[in-house]
């Protein structure tokens, strides 16, 4: 994993591209080739780990990775990894940092000039006083199938989804690019935020993401969760507004001339009551006879409330 690529991807803001992919997935793709480059800032993630990393199906990650190529962010090497020989290796374009400075420097005037190499020179590769870089026990640093650095024991202490993993600020960030303030700030003050967290650890406990995907995801998770428990408050006032409208009505003789002229014109009603040979006058007076008797309204009163009637026939 090279931080300065890390934090390059971070810093990039994506152009306008008319009939192209969403930013924050352009941002979440781009920001998984980083978590797998090396000092080079070069990487070879496979299509199953990509998935894997955002979440996101195969045809998705293939046209964002065409328009990153088109974005000058990222460059086809040419070069192929893996058994097959068929990863391609990409490098990411415009990483600077540390690993960027250049091989020699003076360190003093005065004396003659020594080099300054770009990386610390103390732990020698397989070392065995350091430890094996490439042992089972530390996981594999180039696996074909994963890219460089791609195995879950060579991911930094922070991609373990421990308990320190969140940051409010980069979960605000997330949020405001969903959603507004107003919500963000009732997500944060929400009574089961701290058990929609724990939930969250738990169900994502043996994925081993970055935090930066945990925070992402996280993101989504809340969002429905505010959706989940909006809905539980919602329907019991709902169901207490129905009991209250829902009162018994006694029809008007107004009332009783108007609702038989529409039930006159139901297709059911109609076919269901009307004689041979009978017009919609005469369907409409024998409606309004059954109408005025309570037993005959009690029948009528699903097609009353097609029709517009409110309230509990009686």
């Amino acid at each position: 994993m090279s931080l300065d690529a890390t934090n390059w991807a971070w810093r990039i803001k994506f152009p306008d591209r008319k009939g192209g992919s969403l930013k924050p997935l352009k941002k979440l793709v781009l920001l998984s080739l980083a978590d797998r480059a090396g000092e080079d800032h070069t990487c070879y993630p496979s299509m199953q780990r990509l998935e894997q990393d955002t979440g996101l199906d195969r045809k998705t990650i293939l046209k964002i990775i065409s328009e990153l190529l088109a974005d000058n962010l990222i460059q086809d090497t040419g070069e192929r990894k893996g058994v097959t020989k068929r990863v391609k290796v990409y490098k990411l374009l415009g990483v600077t940092g540390r690993e960027t400075v250049p091989t020699t420097e003076p360190f003093n005037r005065q004396k003659p000039p020594e080099t300054v190499p770009s990386m610390e020179q103390s732990q020698q590769r397989n070392d065995s006083n350091n430890g094996m870089l490439n042992s089972p026990n530390s996981g594999t640093l180039n696996s074909p199938n994963n890219g460089t650095q791609n195995l879950p024991k060579n991911l930094p202490v922070e991609s373990k989804n421990k308990k320190t993993w969140l940051s409010l600020k980069k979960l605000e960030e997330e949020l405001g690019l969903i959603t507004d303030a107003e919500t963000i700030e009732q997500i944060k003050t929400a009574k089961w935020f701290k058990r929609e967290q724990t939930a969250f650890e738990r169900y994502n406990s043996d994925k081993n993401l970055c935090d930066d995907l945990m925070h992402y995801h996280f993101a989504d998770w809340l969002l429905n969760a505010r959706l989940k428990y909006q809905s539980r408050e919602q329907q019991p006032a709902a169901q207490n507004q129905t009991a209250q409208t829902a009162k018994p009505k006694k029809l008007s003789d107004k009332q009783i001339n108007l609702f038989a002229q529409k039930l006159a014109h139901h297709p059911e009603v109609s076919s269901k009551f009307a004689e041979a040979g009978e017009s919609y006058e005469q369907l409409t007076a024998r409606i309004a006879v059954k109408l005025n008797h309570a037993e005959q309204r009690k029948k009528l009163a699903p097609y009353l409330a097609q029709v517009g009637f409110e309230g509990v026939v009686v």
